[in-house]
């Protein structure tokens, strides 16, 4: 229930304590699980110390429990060690502390966290974080890598050789972090959100060498995971040996067996590359020799050709077929001429020949009116009309005696 206070009605310490007290009786015993980072095993003492942390967050609680409850699991539980413990929240209002009372302790074994990490690791599948087409490419000449291990560990040695041997002038940003225990998985996650907020990181390298199942386990918490899931940066897991499969094997966008292998799989081999770039070059230069020595052979053919070989030839072949055909036109049109000409005079000869002129030649005469038209019968003429009658050489002026009645054709 809320209490009412007032800056003129405080409440006094003692009381708050006592009502922090009673709010936490009423949660009652529970099952915790977390991992020991502090263990105090004071010799004669009846009561262990011990300080139980949860891996994925900053957050720990102090644990009590009589010894006869811990000698029970003595010999398996130590600090590194993950359990998990029924107890009851208790408040020590003298010092205002909170702790649990433990009445049982059971450690997890190794198979109970490998079901664990079995159904996380559906789980996390099903959101699609391991989904294939979300993993992005690794570039293939990166400017700077980042690089997350621990500190002088045999994994940051072995990337960082392997990496320089192969090209000579990469750069490393390196964050070394632990590893294991209860403090990895925050430093985990914080270096390589760092490094993914870099600006000039390329890709990030996850190492560590081979451990237990229990020295692995920071790489397979859910929250290391998402994060991973988060970066806009591609990542490489190179976690332990090739048999170990953390979860975040699954989700990084590149999984390497061994952190040897992952300055191989990062870092392009310049000797490699240089023989490739020779190879290329070579290859280019016999594709650029074939083409050329393929156009020669084309143009030498092509300048073998008789016509190439003496253009004039062709010129005088067509002279000698203009010639030809200028002679044909000549022939042929000499042949029209010569017809024309002769169905000309033909037709001049009739033309003479029946023309009226050849007609008075022969004697006759043409009599024209007074008008000039031409007398066709004897009744168009009248007595003392004056005729003009015109023969071949000339002309002359006549005139009718008598006029001849008409004639008036037989029926």
């Amino acid at each position: 229930m809320a209490v009412n206070t007032s800056p003129d009605a405080p409440m006094p310490v003692g009381q708050v304590s006592r009502l922090i007290g009673g709010w936490i009786d009423r949660l009652g015993a529970v099952w915790v699980e977390g991992q020991i980072t502090q263990l105090s095993r004071r010799p004669g003492a009846g009561v262990v110390f011990l300080t139980l942390r949860d891996p994925s967050h900053d957050v720990s609680l102090s644990v009590t429990c009589y010894r006869a409850v811990f000698d029970r699991v003595a010999d398996v539980v130590s600090e590194g060690a993950r359990v998990v413990v029924h107890a009851k929240p208790e408040w020590y209002a003298p010092r205002g502390q909170l702790s649990l009372r433990a009445a049982e302790i059971r450690p997890v074994g190794v198979g109970e966290l490998l079901a664990r990490l079995e159904q996380l690791k559906k789980s996390l599948a099903a959101e699609g974080l391991f989904a294939a087409e979300r993993k992005r490419a690794l570039p293939f000449l990166p400017q700077l890598i980042g690089l997350v291990c621990g500190r002088a560990s045999a994994a940051e040695r072995d990337v960082l050789e392997n990496a320089r041997h192969r090209w000579p002038a990469v750069r490393f940003e390196v964050r070394n972090v632990p590893v294991q225990g209860v403090h990895a998985v925050p430093s985990v996650i914080e270096a390589v959100q760092e490094l993914d907020a870099h600006p000039e990181v390329d890709v990030v390298i996850v190492a560590r060498g081979g451990g237990s199942v229990e020295d692995l386990l920071p790489f397979s918490d859910e929250q290391l995971v998402r994060t991973v899931a988060a970066c806009r940066t591609p990542v490489v897991s190179a976690i332990g040996h090739e048999p170990d499969t953390p979860l975040l094997d699954l989700v990084a966008d590149l999984r390497a067996s061994t952190p040897t292998d992952a300055a191989k799989r990062v870092v392009p081999d310049v000797g490699e590359e240089l023989t490739r770039v020779r190879h290329l070059r070579e290859r280019a230069l016999r594709c650029v020799t074939a083409h050329l020595d393929r156009e020669e052979r084309g143009l030498a053919a092509a300048r073998a050709r008789p016509c190439m070989e003496r253009p004039q030839r062709m010129v005088d072949e067509r002279a000698e077929q203009v010639d030809a055909l200028a002679a044909r036109s000549r022939r042929t049109l000499g042949h029209l001429l010569d017809r024309a000409d002769s169905e000309l005079s033909h037709t001049l000869a009739r033309v003479v020949a029946l023309s009226p002129a050849a007609t008075l030649r022969r004697g006759y005469a043409v009599l024209q009116h007074a008008d000039g038209s031409v007398v066709r019968a004897a009744a168009e003429v009248t007595p003392e009309e004056e005729l003009r009658a015109r023969v071949a050489e000339g002309e002359f002026t006549v005139r009718p005696v008598a006029v001849p009645p008409a004639v008036t054709p037989r029926p």
